[in-house]
Parts: structure tokens; sequence; C-alpha cells
């Protein structure tokens, strides 16, 4: 029996909001890709006591010459060769997002395969969240970037500027191949809807009250997890969502806040994969 170890796994760049009470942001992005084994290098866009939801806090920002040399060191680090994919999700500030861009291509630039995650956090049913001027980097300067996109459906109506088409067609409207919509359907049931170039595959299951905030980044994290682990699409897809549904039951019936992803970590090891994909090929 071979005694060498497993060859390790690439590290990612995780670039989003920290809080220092709760499950969201790079909170939830670290800790899903650290418990599936992938090196996290952690990248602050905004330091906050808590998720704006709770209520209003401090919010530190970093200044904008200070952000954008410590991405510059990053990119210039001899231990770049590591990085396999790149993950970005809230931002504090819209000019935060030419450094990202940087960033991105040089870490393409070294390793031609990584794959970079935007996660578009703007807004939500109720609106814009962040700034006009943030979105719009967001859209402008990085969703051109990714290779897989995650908003919410409503952030997929302001990023495609259309409200009156479905969310498959809304998708072909970003220049991204692949994006996964969470929260993509209304009413008894909610779910993820993923668009490919050749297929569209999406899950349903039962809306549940009251869901804690960091489904959405989490459930990024678990998709780029997933695929940097060589599943297919539509695994990488059905593990996602198997897992973020199971979390998410098991902390509303804890009466939890927020996601309970210390106590339900097996949820994220090994999803019970009771959803179905429906699948349809163009």
């Amino acid at each position: 029996m071979s005694n060498r170890l497993p060859s390790p796994k690439p590290a990612v760049i995780a670039i989003s909001s920290h809080v220092s009470r709760g499950s969201v942001g790079n909170r939830a992005i670290v800790f899903a890709l650290e418990v599936l084994g992938f090196p996290v290098w952690s990248v602050p866009t905004v330091t906050m006591p808590w998720h704006p939801g709770h209520g209003s806090s401090t919010r530190i920002i970093p200044e904008t010459g200070l952000f954008n040399t410590y991405l510059a060191e990053l990119s210039n680090s001899p231990w770049l060769g590591e990085v396999g994919a790149v993950i970005s999700g809230y931002l504090g500030d819209a000019l935060q997002a030419a450094a990202i861009a940087k960033l991105v291509t040089v870490v393409r630039a070294r390793n031609p395969d990584a794959i970079y995650i935007c996660d578009p956090v703007i807004g939500d049913n109720g609106g814009l969240y962040v700034p006009a001027e943030t979105a719009v980097a967001i859209r402008d300067q990085l969703l051109p970037l990714a290779d897989i996109a995650t908003p919410n459906r409503f952030e997929l109506d302001w990023l495609a500027g259309d409200t009156d088409e479905n969310a498959i067609e809304l998708t072909k409207l970003l220049p991204v191949d692949r994006v996964l919509v969470t929260s993509a359907f209304s009413g008894s049931h909610s779910g993820n809807l993923f668009v490919l170039p050749d297929t569209n595959l999406e899950i349903r299951h039962d809306a549940l009250a009251h869901p804690p905030h960091g489904l959405g980044d989490l459930t990024a994290a678990l998709l780029l997890a997933n695929l940097l682990s060589d599943q297919s699409d539509e695994v990488a897809f059905r593990r996602t969502t198997c897992s973020v549904y199971a979390l998410l039951k098991r902390s509303i019936s804890r009466g939890a806040d927020e996601l309970t992803l210390a106590e339900d970590a097996d949820c994220i090891k090994k999803p019970p994969l009771d959803l179905t994909i429906i699948e349809d090929r163009r």
C-alpha cells in the first residue's frame, strides 16, 4: 500500500464581506470550501459586526489604494500557482471591481484552467441593497470575466435589464455561458435553475418561511467546490442544491437566525441526495 498523500487541492481566492457574527459572505464561503478540503485565500471587501439584515452597524471598508495594493501583492505572490479558482461576492465599494478584475486576469494567465465564479450580490426582492454604481461595476467589469454567475432572481432581472422575459431567456442576456439562478421560482416552491449552453437544469423544493441569510454565498461556494472536484455540471448542481436545502431545513428547525454551518457540516460533506433534477435539453 502506498503511503503517498493525495495531491493537494487547488487554492481558492475568496473575495467577499466578513462579519464577526453570522454565516454570510466569506464566513460561509471559506467554511464550505475548507470543509471540503480546499485551501482559501480570504479577502474581505467590508467588515461588519453582523449582517445588515439584523440592523445597522459599523462598516469598515478598505481604502481603495490599500485594497488595490493588497490584491496586487496576491497577484505577485510566489504561491500564485497554487490558485485554481477565484470567487467574488459582496463588494464594499464600486472601485473594488477593477482590482478584482485585474486579479482574475493574472490568475488566468498563470493557470488557464482556473475558474472564476461571480456571485453578483446586489439585492433581492426589496430592491438594490448596494449603491447603483457598485451594481453597475459588477455588471460591467466582473460578469464579462466570469465562467459562472450565481444571481438570485431579482439580481438576474436587474443585471439583464429586463423583467418581462422568463429566467431562462434572461440568462441569455448576460455575458456568461453558465448561470445558476437561486430562488428562481416563486409561490409554494423555491429552488435553483442552472442554465448551460446545451441544457437547462432545475431543482424545485418546498419554500421555507423566514430563511436565514447566506444561502447564495453558500450555494456559490459549494458549486465551485463540486466543480473543482471534477464533477459534471449536473452532479455539481444536484449536490450543491441538496446540501444547501438540507442545511437550511436544519437551521430553521433549530430556530436559528443564521445558518448553522458548524453544527451541520455533514450536510456539506455528504449531502442527502433527495432532490431530483428536471432536465430540458435544447
